[in-house]
Formats: structure tokens, sequence, C-alpha cells
């Protein structure tokens, strides 16, 4: 609803970072660096990077020192890559939580910057699941494989530890494409859920006190520029239909002028 509503107003999503925490130990990260380095991680990203505990470049990360054994897969100067870390290390150099007592044992996380945000935005408005969206990220960008010498490398197997860790999840998205314009329909869509019932409760105060709250509301309301856009388009699809219409006219005219003069 926060992503909505920050959408209509006409907000620009510049970072998001969507995490997975893997509190059952599925991950292996030293196990997922390793599979990198033996070609069995089928991915569209061109780079990847491992650190061991206490190895990781302060410059780049707040909490470096902090993270543990950690896997980066793509560039972290691109719009999108994924950034995998023992977060059950953290916890213990942070806050002394032993690791077998720590919740998270590992984080997954998805970071992604300018279009790559916006896009992932849209397909949370549109799917309402964010683990949906989450592993459809995943799916698209990258696959852990066990290599089998009797197959082409696009067709073996994925790897067991990292099917339990999809649970099931095998949508794909692709976060290169923009998504169609966000339409009327889907301002209507939202006024519906968020605004109408509020709005049905200020006229019915306005009935019985006799005043007229929501009708000011509305006319002092300040239109954005998205607002703007949209009656453009509007009243731009109007103007063609008027036109159609108009040179229906005209051609029935016509047609009624050639019959009249044979």
């Amino acid at each position: 609803d926060f992503f909505r509503t920050a959408r209509e107003m006409g907000a620009v999503f510049k970072r998001i970072d969507i995490a997975i925490n893997d509190r059952a130990g599925i991950l292996n990260i030293p196990e997922l660096a390793e599979k990198c380095r033996r070609d069995e991680c089928i991915t569209i990203f061109h780079s990847f990077k491992d650190y061991q505990s206490g190895e990781l470049i302060r410059n780049r990360e707040e909490d470096a020192a902090n993270m543990g054994n950690t896997l980066y897969l793509g560039s972290l100067k691109s719009e999108i890559y994924f950034c995998i870390y023992e977060k059950d290390y953290e916890q213990y150099v942070k806050n002394g939580t032993p690791l077998d007592e720590a919740e998270t044992k590992n984080r997954f996380e998805i970071r992604l910057k300018d279009e790559r945000a916006e896009v992932a935005v849209d397909d949370l408005l549109e799917m309402e699941d964010v683990a949906c969206t989450a592993y459809s990220i995943i799916n698209h960008y990258v696959r852990f494989v066990d290599a089998d010498p009797e197959q082409e490398r696009r067709n073996w197997p994925l790897n067991e530890r990292w099917v339990w860790f999809l649970n099931g999840q095998y949508r794909s998205v692709k976060l290169t494409t923009k998504p169609e314009e966000y339409t009327l329909d889907r301002t209507l869509l939202w006024l519906t859920r968020q605004v109408a019932p509020s709005l049905k409760m200020v006229q019915k105060l306005d009935d019985l006190r006799g005043t007229r709250l929501a009708k000011d509301m509305i006319e002092e309301a300040n239109l954005s520029p998205h607002h703007k856009k949209i009656l453009k388009q509007q009243q731009a699809a109007l103007d063609d239909v008027v036109t159609a219409r108009q040179k229906g006219r005209k051609w029935i005219d016509d047609l009624k002028q050639e019959y009249m003069e044979s």
C-alpha cells in the first residue's frame, strides 16, 4: 500500500533492497562460491566475488568486517547485483550472539537501483507478494546447478540445496523492460481501495453537520505532473474519438451526396 501511494504521488524509486532471510541454514556460501569457480553457476551476471570472514573491502560495505563469508554476484556498480552473506556471523560480531543461537543463518539480498528498482516496484504492485517478486528476480538472473558431463551445461540439473532454497518458486521476471505506463485504470483502482471509503465517510459527516469538507478538499487539491499527464492522455484519446466520429459522418454524407447526384 505504501509503494502504491508513493507511485500515485509521483515518487521516484532510486534504490530498493529485497532481503530473504535463510533461517534454516539452507545456503552454504563457501559452497556457492566454489560452484561459481567450477562454472556451476549459470547467470546473466558477468562477474562474482567472494570473501572470507573479515576480508571484505571496507570502502564498499558499511559493515564489511562483520558480514562473514560473503558472495557477490554481479558488479557493485551496476543497477542490480546480489549479496549473499552469513548473517549469523554478523550478529556474533555485533551482539555476541552465539552462531548456533542466531535466528537468521544467512541473508540473500537483491540490491536494485534506478530502472531496475522502478520495474521491481511495478512487479510488487502487480503481484502483491514480496516473496514471488524476490524469487522471480533470482530465477531470471541466476541458478546453481550440478555438473553432468553427459549433458550440455545449459541442461545441468539444479543443485538440490538450491531447489530447497527456491521453495517451489520458479516464476521469472526480467527487470530491463519497462512495464506499461501507470494508467487511469490503475489510478481508479487505487482510489477504490484506498480513498473512496474515507471520502464517503467525510461526505456523510458533511450531510450530518451541514458542512462541505469533501467538496473543499477536492476543489483545493493541487494536481501533480503525473495527474496532469493522465488528463492530457485522456483528452487526446477523447479527441481521437471525436475526430473518428466526424470522419464517419463526413463519409456517410459524401455517400448520400453521391447517391442523390446519381
